[in-house]
């Protein structure tokens, strides 16, 4: 059965962890899962932090990174590969020599650079090295600060600029651009591929995604849980754009039903099974708009 076959995908994340459980490796196991994959995971750094804050962070050898790396796919049949924090430049570039050596048909990338608590989760040389591993990815899915650090501009002020700011970005380096609107404020929360070279098919430079905005503090891990979960369901459709829709729907209803959890006490986590959990009142998820 060849990967394209296979009705579970197999999805690697490689990132850090999060003890609570909202944000890295956690938050994209249960989205990998929630979404119809089989989740494996490489570690990247070992994090102690909590809702409120990032307390201390442990990075092992790059060799071990290497390590891991390679029992995974020395093994087993990689569908899709989600990155999340790298966390130094050394694990960028073992990660980059591991894609450029296993070509993964899928890459999803979230450029993490800080905790949502505003803490680094990275060195200053980071970000080069981030930008170098552009080329080697499907997609990158930054918000907007990261968006506009990976370009080297000010941060975007208005969707209409974000947009300009992922066209030059994507034909910079040759990668398709995800880029989220959810900072900006407002009544909606749009997403929008920005491909113009058209490296994922789907035939069109910008493909927007609109869906209203869900009034909750309870955020935590939400980039890290998008991009896992198109990871996963890019693999399992085969088709960007309705990978993008499923995923949007599903992260929609996490966000609506994520007060219930009441984990933690600065902005809590995603309800990622919330459609797998018995129905509750105020969690259903509104379906966004149709791709334009």
């Amino acid at each position: 059965m060849s990967p394209r076959e296979h009705s579970i995908p197999r999805v690697l994340s490689i990132a850090g962890t999060d003890p609570t459980g909202g944000a890295g490796i956690h938050a994209d196991l249960k989205s990998i899962a929630a979404n119809g994959g089989y989740g494996m995971a490489v570690v990247t750094a070992l994090v102690a932090q909590n809702t409120t804050e990032v307390r201390a962070i442990h990075t092992p050898p790059p060799a071990f990174l290497a390590a891991q790396l390679d029992a995974v796919s020395d093994d087993v049949t990689i569908d899709a590969v989600k990155i999340g924090m790298l966390g130094t430049a050394e694990n960028a570039a073992v990660l980059g020599a591991w894609l450029a050596e296993t070509t993964p048909p899928i890459v999803v990338l979230d450029p993490v650079l800080k905790a949502s608590t505003g803490n680094a989760l990275g060195r200053g040389d980071l970000l080069e090295a981030l930008r170098d591993l552009l080329p080697l990815c499907s997609v990158v899915t930054p918000n907007l600060d990261e968006l506009a650090a990976l370009a080297d501009e000010p941060p975007a002020s208005s969707w209409d600029a974000a947009i300009a700011q992922a066209q030059r970005l994507s034909a910079a380096y040759e990668v398709a651009v995800l880029v989220t609107g959810g900072h900006l404020g407002g009544a909606t929360s749009p997403d929008a591929v920005i491909d113009p070279r058209d490296t994922l098919g789907i035939g069109r430079a910008v493909s927007s995604l609109m869906a209203p905005r869900v009034a909750t503090a309870n955020t935590h891990g939400t980039g890290c849980s998008l991009s896992a979960g198109l990871a996963t369901n890019r693999a399992r459709s085969g088709d960007w754009l309705d990978a993008l829709r499923v995923t949007k729907t599903w992260l929609t209803g996490a966000l609506a039903s994520a007060d219930r959890l009441d984990v933690g006490r600065g902005p809590g986590p995603l309800d990622h099974f919330h459609h797998l959990w018995p129905e509750r009142e105020g969690s259903a998820a509104a379906e966004p708009d149709p791709v334009a």
